[in-house]
C-alpha cells in the first residue's frame, strides 16, 4: 500500500472508533444510573412492604416526655391613650389677658395657665364692697336703736313696778289712773324694744346677703383665673393673647377651649378580650405592654374592665394602666399588650404535633422498651401553640413519636430516632 492510501485510510477510520468508544461509555454510565435509581426504588418498596424486616422496622423521629412551665397568653394590639385628656375651658366669658403655656408645656396642678380680663366682674365686686359697707352702717344705726328704746323701756318699767308696789301695799295712797298710765309707758317701751330688735336683724340679714353676693361674684371672678385640673401637658392651644373666650357653661354659644390637657405620666390601653377568654382576667393581673416603635416593653396591670360582653363584637372592655414616670410613652402610639391567662409549672407536657386527635378521644403513639408502637389514650389540660400538658395517660421519661404517624399501627416494630422540633411563637405560648 502506498503512503498516500494508507492515510486516507486512517483518517477515515480513527473517528470512528472514537465515536463508538463515546457511545460504549455513554451506554455503561446510563445503565449504571437507571440501575440505581431501580435498586433505591426497589429498597422504598421493600421497606414499605416490610416495615418489619431485616431492617428493624420503619424509622421514626421520637422525643421524650418531659416537664415544662406552660404558659397561655392573650397578645392584642391597640393605641396608647392618655389617663385623663379633657379640653379646658374658661367658666366665665372674658378675654385673654395674661397666657402662661404652650404646646409641650408641662404644668403641676392648680397651676395657673391664662389669666382672663372681666371687667364686669370688677365692677360688681366694686358694687358689692358698697353694698356691704352700707348694711353694716344700717346694723349700727339699729343697735343705737335698740338700746335707746332699752333704755327708755327700763325707765318705764322700773316706774311702773314702784307705783304698783305702793298701790298694793297702801292702798289709795297712788291714784289708779297714774299706775295705769305707768304701766301703758312700759308696754309701749317694750313694743319699742321689739321693733329695734326686728330692725337690727334685718339689717344683719341684709349684711349676710351682701356678704354672700360678693363672695359668689369674688369665686366667678377667680375663674379668671384658669388653673390645671390635674398635672400634664399642653398638647392643644386654641386661644391667643386678646383672644374672646365665651364661657363654657353657657350652651347658646359655641364655647371655645382654651388648651388640652393631657395627663402623661399615667397611660391607659383599652384591648377588647374575646369572649374566650374573658374568665380569665382579674384585676390586677400583671401584663406586659410592649410598644414596636419605641423598641422597649413598659409594665402594666389590669386595672378595670366591664362586667359585660358586646353583642356585635363579642369582647369584653378591658383597661390596662401604664406607668410613664419617664414620659417615654406618647400619646397614639400602638401598643401590644401580653396578658397572662393561665399558668402550670412543672407540668408533663408533650408537644402538640405528637397528639393525634378523633374527635373528642386524643392520643399519642408511645415507643415501648422493644421499640413497639402502643397506642395510647391521654388526657390534655392546658394547651399553648406548641405544648399542651398531660393529665394522665403518660409518664414523664416515656417516648413518642413527633414525626408522621399516618401508617403506624399497634405493635409495629420501629426505629426511633431523635429530632428537635420547632416551636411556633403563638399569642398562647410564651
Amino acid at each position: 500500500m502506498r503512503r498516500s492510501e494508507y492515510s486516507s485510510e486512517m483518517r477515515l477510520k480513527t473517528p470512528v472508533r472514537f465515536l463508538e468508544g463515546r457511545f460504549l461509555a455513554s451506554a455503561v454510565l446510563l445503565a449504571g444510573v437507571a440501575g440505581l435509581v431501580t435498586s433505591c426504588g426497589n429498597t422504598q418498596k421493600v421497606q414499605a412492604k416490610d416495615p418489619g424486616g431485616s431492617n428493624g422496622g420503619v424509622s421514626v423521629g421520637v422525643v421524650k416526655v418531659g416537664r415544662r412551665t406552660l404558659e397561655r397568653t392573650l397578645r392584642v394590639s391597640s393605641e396608647l391613650v392618655p389617663f385623663q385628656e379633657i379640653d379646658v375651658y374658661a367658666k366665665e366669658a372674658g378675654y385673654v389677658k395674661q397666657l402662661n403655656v404652650d404646646y409641650g408645656t408641662r404644668v403641676q396642678a392648680n397651676q395657673v395657665m391664662a389669666v382672663l380680663e372681666i371687667p364686669e366682674l370688677q365692677s360688681q365686686l366694686k358694687q358689692d364692697d358698697a353694698d356691704i359697707k352700707s348694711a353694716s352702717d344700717q346694723i349700727t344705726l339699729a343697735q343705737n336703736q335698740l338700746h335707746r328704746v332699752q333704755a327708755q323701756h327700763k325707765v318705764a318699767q322700773l316706774q311702773y313696778d314702784r307705783l304698783d308696789g305702793v298701790a298694793k301695799s297702801k292702798p289709795g295712797l297712788v291714784a289708779q289712773q297714774e299706775v295705769d298710765d305707768a304701766q301703758g309707758k312700759a308696754l309701749a317701751t317694750a313694743a319699742q324694744v321689739e321693733s329695734a330688735e326686728s330692725n337690727l336683724e334685718n339689717a344683719q340679714s341684709r349684711l349676710s346677703g351682701a356678704q354672700a353676693k360678693r363672695e359668689r361674684d369674688q369665686v366667678l371672678f377667680d375663674y379668671s383665673k384658669i388653673t390645671a385640673p390635674f398635672a400634664g401637658v399642653v398638647t392643644q392651644r386654641f386661644a391667643n393673647l386678646g383672644t374672646l373666650v365665651q364661657a363654657g357653661t353657657n350652651s347658646s354659644t359655641q364655647a371655645m377651649p382654651l388648651v388640652r390637657l393631657s395627663q402623661d405620666d399615667l397611660f391607659r390601653l383599652v384591648i377588647p378580650v374575646p369572649e374566650s377568654y374573658v374568665r380569665y382576667i382579674h384585676i390586677g393581673d400583671p401584663v406586659r405592654v410592649s410598644v414596636p416603635s419605641l423598641n422597649q416593653t413598659f409594665p402594666g396591670k389590669v386595672a378595670r374592665f366591664s362586667v359585660d360582653v358586646k353583642e356585635d363584637t363579642r369582647t369584653m372592655h378591658t383597661e390596662v394602666d401604664v406607668p410613664n414616670p419617664k414620659r417615654q410613652l406618647l400619646p397614639g402610639l400602638y401598643a401590644d399588650a401580653e396578658i397572662n391567662l393561665e399558668r402550670k409549672d412543672n407540668s408533663v407536657a408533650v408537644p402538640l404535633q405528637a397528639v393525634d386527635r378523633n374527635g373528642d378521644r386524643t392520643s399519642v403513639n408511645v415507643v415501648g422498651a422493644s421499640n413497639q408502637i402502643e397506642i395510647r389514650r391521654v388526657t390534655l389540660g392546658v394547651q399553648t401553640a406548641n405544648y399542651a400538658e398531660v393529665l394522665s395517660g403518660l409518664n414523664e421519661g416515656e417516648t413518642i413519636v413527633a414525626s408522621d404517624r399516618s401508617s403506624l399501627k399497634a405493635g409495629q416494630q420501629v426505629q426511633p430516632k431523635p429530632m428537635q422540633l420547632a416551636e411556633y411563637q403563638g399569642q398562647d405560648d410564651q
